[in-house]
């Protein structure tokens, strides 16, 4: 392990963006825990004979004794970074669980905070996976999107929203991502950028219909885990073709 090499905990990296970004993090040769209810998920992915840097733990992002063990590094430390992207799964017209990200968002904090009290240190960089469609400051998506997410995404983003503020509000360093729709496939389009302080509003715009899930999960590490760009330190950022 060298000065350069991060530690970075993911919850919520068997599927999507989370797994997108895992698999580049894991590339650029920065250490990973991740936390998963099935690790033979990533097992599949990742056989571990293989992949040196990656320690999988089994439990859930509501378990505050699993989530601990996934924000500690082998050396006592609590982890560099902190990828959440977690998220309720679809039942028809509602979610398996209207309140898992805000849950999530709270055992995530009280870990951290458990840690710090038995003395054992770190400030972590906690990114967390929004969704567009909820800002307070105006429509962040195309007009026309407005009544689909209305219909099928006010549940879940509102969960979202909750945790956004969870976040925000803990004193901690976050950046939160709000992903367009996300679609399938990596692609070479050209990804754009909007930019909101959650006390005072959009720093700059970025208004669009979708993003895929690998694509968002490439701009999450190249700019928040390996370059760990400050002007999206503690902002809300979206992201979107």
């Amino acid at each position: 392990m060298t000065a350069n090499t991060k530690s970075v905990a993911f919850f919520g990296a068997s599927t999507g963006v989370g797994l997108a970004a895992l698999k580049r993090t894991l590339v650029a040769g920065h250490n990973c825990i991740a936390l998963c209810r099935d690790p033979s998920k990533l097992t599949a992915v990742f056989p571990m004979e293989s992949t040196r840097n990656l320690k999988i733990i089994k439990g859930n992002a509501h378990d505050i004794s699993a989530v601990s063990q996934c924000i500690q590094t082998d050396d006592g430390r609590i982890v560099d970074v902190i990828v959440s992207t977690i998220g309720a799964k679809p039942r028809g017209m509602a979610v398996d669980d209207p309140n898992l990200c805000k849950k999530g968002a709270a055992t995530l904090l009280n870990a951290i905070a458990e840690l710090r009290s038995t003395g054992i240190t770190g400030s972590p960089h906690i990114i967390g996976c929004s969704t567009a469609g909820f800002s307070r400051f105006g429509r962040d998506v195309p007009l026309v999107m407005v009544p689909i997410y209305y219909l099928f995404v006010s549940v879940p983003g509102a969960d979202k929203v909750v945790m956004e503020d969870r976040f925000a509000q803990s004193g901690e360093s976050f950046t939160i991502i709000r992903a367009s729709h996300l679609v399938d496939g990596e692609s070479n389009k050209t990804i754009r950028v909007g930019i909101e302080d959650p006390k005072t509003g959009p720093e700059t715009r970025a208004i669009g219909y979708t993003i895929s899930r690998e694509d968002a999960g490439r701009w999450l590490v190249e700019n928040l885990v390996l370059k760990s760009d400050t002007k999206y330190l503690n902002k809300n950022v979206t992201v979107t073709y």
